[in-house]
């Protein structure tokens, strides 16, 4: 869509909401923000920066909601759901909407991957980033991690790589994406206090290879519940991993060693030993990083070099510090049941009693799969958030009574410390969001490592 001297409303002023304003501003576009916040509430850094976006042309709405109606364009931050009253007024109006990471892939030129998935999109974006920089330095890490897609997509060159994580949350208006290779990793319950039911869910993530053609890549997860639904919608290339299969064209693991035999034949990349990432859902990240690099051209011996010298990512069962012979790590990032669970199956094996701060924003889904594991592996669990007291009750519809409810992050931290004994170790995995008590879950992560280093010892 040509957007010079249209007039375009863009709702959200956060950081994609921010993007989007300038990108439509340099395209010629009269650009105005929307959010529901009124200027004195915000801090002043972020006054400062709207001062800014006001000299440079970007008219703003505040507290007020302007007349939908009379723009071209309505761009959405992700954290906006289309279904809000205003935008379903835009809609009967005949404005067209669209999301900030849509918009702007309408501007970029270079080839596009793209990763999406309930759990480990994270992890193997950063994988697969650190993959292309070592391939082509000009390599951008943007969308749901990084930089906003909007703010970066004006310097990508034509000759550039796009890393993109998408959310559900950006795939929802992406009706002409379209990557070179998408990733699909896994579908498990999740914002469904968004989507409503998992198949709208479902249809977001699928989004991710809509409009993909014979020449593009799609790569799929064959241990997934939702594998064999999500191949009906693929219309690139098929290339699956899995950890207990081999595929006809996949990467796999096999005797602790991972493969690719995306073209015919296998060769092997290297063994679980040599990676440093550990836990199964890590060697699924590995094997998806590995499949997204052979489908773009990316050489084996690049793969290798990267996979075995990543460390991971900052909130993923990071490890902070040890305190008199107890343990911290940091899983800030775990903000639905499956990535708990996975990084409490992944920590039990160090063979050492936790003590499990949990919880936070509601978005109505069930814990007792979670709470089944505490069993024999969960010394405490210390409760904070909204949802503090829905874990309460599961644990004891489970029969697990080793539980207390704290009102902040930093009361449940001094207990479980006051509490923890040498050898024992104190995770935060919360299996919810943090916008109950947090701006994200990364100010969450890093609070808990703030705190944490402030403990005597």
């Amino acid at each position: 869509m040509e957007v010079k001297d249209k007039k375009i409303l863009v709702v959200g002023n956060a950081r994609s909401g921010m993007g989007a304003a300038k990108l439509g501003n340099a395209q010629g576009a009269k650009v105005c923000i929307y959010d529901g916040k009124p200027y004195e509430q915000w801090n002043e850094t972020m006054q400062q920066k709207i001062d800014a976006m006001k000299e440079q042309g970007i008219e703003y709405a505040l507290g007020n909601s302007p007349d939908v109606t009379a723009f071209d364009l309505i761009v959405l931050s992700p954290g906006v759901s289309p279904e809000i009253e205003l935008i379903q007024k835009a809609k009967a109006a005949g404005v067209i909407i669209t999301g900030e990471f849509e918009f702007a892939s309408w501007y970029c030129k270079a080839p596009i991957v793209a990763i999406t998935g309930t759990n480990g999109k994270t992890t193997t974006t950063t994988l697969v980033g650190e993959m292309m920089k070592a391939f082509n330095p000009k390599t951008y890490v943007v969308g749901n991690i990084g930089n906003a897609f909007s703010e970066a997509v004006s310097e990508i060159p034509e000759d550039g790589i796009v890393v993109a994580e998408v959310s559900s949350f950006q795939l929802e208006t992406a009706a002409t994406f379209h990557p070179k290779v998408s990733a699909l990793l896994n579908i498990t319950p999740d914002h469904l206090n968004r989507h409503g039911t998992m198949e709208n869910y479902c249809k977001a993530k699928y989004q991710i290879f809509a409009n993909q053609s014979k020449t593009d890549f799609t790569i799929l997860n064959t241990k997934d519940a939702y594998y064999k639904e999500a191949c009906t919608y693929v219309r690139g290339q098929l290339i699956e991993f899995s950890i207990d299969y081999i595929p006809a064209k996949g990467v796999y693991l096999e005797q602790n060693t991972l493969y690719e035999n995306i073209s015919g034949k296998a060769y092997p990349i290297c063994s679980t030993d040599e990676l440093k990432i550990k836990g199964t859902h890590n060697v699924e990240n590995a094997l998806a990083a590995i499949a997204i690099g052979i489908a773009f051209g990316v050489p084996r011996s690049v793969i290798r070099e990267v996979l075995v010298n990543f460390k991971g990512v900052e909130h993923r069962t990071e490890y902070v510090t040890t305190k008199k012979g107890v343990d911290f790590f940091n899983d800030s990032k775990a903000t639905n049941t499956d990535a708990a669970i996975a990084g409490l199956v992944g920590l039990s094996s160090l063979n050492k009693p936790i003590r499990l701060i949990a919880g936070g924003m509601d978005k109505k889904i069930s814990f007792k799969e979670w709470v089944e594991l505490f069993e024999g592996r969960v010394a405490k669990v210390y409760l904070i958030g909204e949802t503090k007291q829905q874990i309460a009750n599961d644990c004891l519809e489970v029969g697990y009574k080793d539980f207390e409810t704290f009102n902040t992050l930093e009361e449940s931290i001094a207990a479980a410390y006051k509490e923890s004994q040498q050898g024992e170790c104190i995770l935060l995995s919360p299996a919810c969001a943090s916008w109950d008590m947090f701006e994200s879950y990364e100010v969450r992560g890093r609070l808990f490592k703030e705190f944490v280093n402030q403990l005597e010892g």
